[in-house]
């Protein structure tokens, strides 16, 4: 056998498998004084050649050939590609070799049936092997699996199956068997137990094994001597195994060597203890059986477990899956083993609301470890300081140009004006007895009336005559306004609990209720608010995510019904959730509106006269923009536990 640490890359040098076979029996039967011929037991390395291929060679032949039952491939962790070569028999004698992109294997004796004489297309597994060709080649089998990609070719045999895997060196991860990480000389050593398809990161140093037929237990010697680590294997550790392994870390090595044989490997300081995984198993079970053994048989402790910061009543639901609760306290504990949570078969949880406190009954090692976790639960929270700012921004423009035009008289029976309302006010006011003074007419200019009434300033003229007065009067307005509304409200909460603020008034307004015959008054009211809802969760990374609802209302009017007038509201709401850096503003919502309108009032033909049309129209201009804007700022309180 030969074991040797890995070296930097050598060329690999073309010797057949046959030629080494033979100087290696020709010296030990020199040696011996026997002939070269006669059977010996020895362990040759299966090397990395391109020479003659081993069913060719005479002194690969073995008495008994045997056939190729089943040719497998499958999917390995990491992305490997695994091939298992079945035989039919003892004594099969493969010879691996690479050959460029391509791993070569040769089993000089044994036959292939015709069956299985046909390539294999298995790019789909996405692994490095690409396709795999079984042919027979002389008196022996030869595999060709072709490959792409950088990997590192493995082979082991175990029973009657020869496996061969290729593992991409980007990632070469091995299904961890025993879940112990091991490390050489002052590397330090990890213990876990992954999962089976978890990929696993190897640190052990590389080592060579190039060997044939030989036993289990040597195999662990030599890895003890190369990683430093006592190995302890047990009575049952038995079996041989072929392997060679190129340039392979050893604690990789260990785990193919266990998994081949179904073994697997505990740690306990400097020591490793090998055993079938069966044996492992029981030897586990039978010391978890033990220990409820000694929990069922303990005595029992009573702990009394005052909360700061917390709630005695949630921690109790949340040390134990079941949780019932009276009128002055409650209890949580009870039922089968599956539902202890964190107390034993025989504990109990019980709290106190009045005082906040936890008592605990049962074993004295329970009872620690919930003193331990209520240590680590019952701490004070961090508070944020959330800080918004609502900006209204409006601003407007309007200008009115125009003219009103008309004329009136009375004479006799005969009225006439600039309207009809005009002529029937001024008959109204003709035979009101109690009138004083001469009748009047209320409003003759009405020929082009201003689009916007309100506060024009005008340039009124009267021409008087005996019987018809002609009124003129030239309207102007240009109006500019320009307004802003902040709002700033400020709140403090803990981590992750709503805080709600608000600042308004109610508005109230009569409404009838009832029949036709006894309607009943009735004061109904709005709110007019400003109003701030945040929930504030602090991260990990010292960052604030904000669940928030604002709202700015305001009164912008009435609206006259026949019993009140009901008012009117602008709403403004945003609800949205935001990751904001501690001490950052954000802009979390806006809303602009632009308003431009253009009026003509004018009298159809006379409006459209030269210069003379001026009289006759009316044009108007008006221009408003509005801006919401809403600002938030969060701020966090750190909270520090006295001790």
């Amino acid at each position: 056998m030969i074991v040797s640490k890995a070296q930097a890359p050598r060329p690999a040098r073309s010797i057949p498998f046959g030629v080494v076979t033979g100087l290696v029996a020709g010296l030990l039967a020199a040696t011996a004084g026997v002939h070269a011929a006669q059977p010996v037991s020895y362990a040759v390395p299966l090397l990395a050649q391109s020479g003659l291929p081993a069913a060719a060679d005479p002194a690969r032949q073995l008495p008994g050939a045997v056939g190729v039952s089943k040719i497998d491939f499958k999917r390995g962790e990491g992305g490997s590609g695994k091939l298992i070569l079945s035989f039919d028999g003892e004594g099969a004698a493969p010879d691996m070799r690479a050959q460029g992109n391509s791993i070569v294997v040769d089993v000089g004796n044994s036959t292939l049936p015709p069956a299985l004489q046909r390539p294999l297309n298995v790019s789909d597994f996405a692994t490095p092997v690409q396709r795999i060709d079984a042919v027979q080649s002389g008196t022996g089998t030869r595999i060709v699996l072709s490959a792409q990609g950088d990997f590192e070719p493995m082979a082991y045999q175990t029973g009657r199956d020869f496996i061969v895997e290729l593992v991409p060196r980007a990632a070469a991860p091995q299904r961890a068997v025993g879940g112990t990480t091991l490390a050489t000389g002052a590397q330090s050593a990890t213990t876990s137990v992954l999962a089976e398809d978890a990929p696993r990161a190897y640190s052990g140093q590389a080592v060579t094994f190039n060997f044939q037929d030989i036993p289990v237990r040597t195999v662990l010697q030599m890895i003890a001597e190369e990683s430093g680590l006592n190995i302890v294997a047990s009575d049952s550790v038995q079996g041989n195994v072929t392997l060679r392994l190129i340039q392979v870390p050893w604690d990789q090595a260990l785990d193919i060597v266990l998994q081949a044989r179904q073994l697997d490997k505990r740690r306990n300081g400097n020591v490793v203890w090998v055993a079938p995984q069966s044996e492992i198993a029981a030897f586990e079970q039978a010391r978890e059986d033990a220990r409820l053994a000694i929990e069922d048989r303990a005595e029992m402790v009573t702990e009394y477990i005052p909360i700061s910061y917390g709630i005695a009543e949630d921690i109790a639901k949340l040390l134990t899956e079941e949780s019932k609760t009276g009128s002055g306290g409650g209890s949580a504990g009870g039922g089968g083993q599956n539902s202890r949570g964190f107390l034993s078969a025989r504990g109990s949880l019980s709290f106190d609301r009045r005082t906040n406190t936890l008592l605990a009954i049962d074993i004295p090692a329970r009872v620690e470890e919930i003193k331990r976790l209520v240590a680590a639960l019952d701490k004070p929270v961090d508070q944020v300081v959330i800080e918004a700012r609502i900006v209204i921004a409006n601003e407007s423009f309007a200008r009115d140009l125009g003219a009103r035009f008309g004329v009136y008289g009375a004479k006799d029976r005969v009225v006439t004006s600039g309207s009809i309302d005009s002529n029937q006010g001024f008959l109204r006011d003709l035979a009101d007895p109690d009138r004083e003074g001469p009748p009047r007419f209320e409003n003759p200019l009405n020929f082009a009336g201003p689009a916007t009434a309100a506060g024009a300033g005008s340039l009124a003229l009267t021409i008087l005559g005996n019987y018809v007065n002609w009124d003129l009067e030239i309207s102007a307005l240009q109006e500019e306004g320009r307004g802003e509304v902040i709002s700033n409200p400020r709140i403090v909460t803990s981590n992750q609990r709503e805080a709600v603020i608000s600042q308004g008034q109610e508005i109230g307004y009569l409404t009838v209720t009832g029949g036709q015959s006894n309607n009943v008054p009735t004061v109904e009211f709005k709110d007019v608010l400003l109003e701030l809802r945040v929930t504030p969760t602090i991260t990990n990374d010292g960052r604030v995510f904000l669940a928030m609802d604002i709202k700015k209302d305001e009164l912008s009017g009435f609206v006259r019904t026949g019993v009140g007038d009901v008012p009117t509201l602008n709403k403004r709401n945003v609800t949205t959730a935001v990751l904001i850096d501690d001490g950052q503003t954000v802009a979390i919502g806006g809303v602009y509106e632009f308003r431009d309108r253009s009026d003509l009032a004018k009298i159809p033909f006379l409006g459209d006269l030269p210069i003379i049309g001026n009289l006759f129209k009316n044009r108007s201009r008006s221009k408003e923009k509005a801006e919401l804007l809403i600002f938030v700022t969060p701020k966090v309180l750190r909270v520090a536990q006295r001790t």
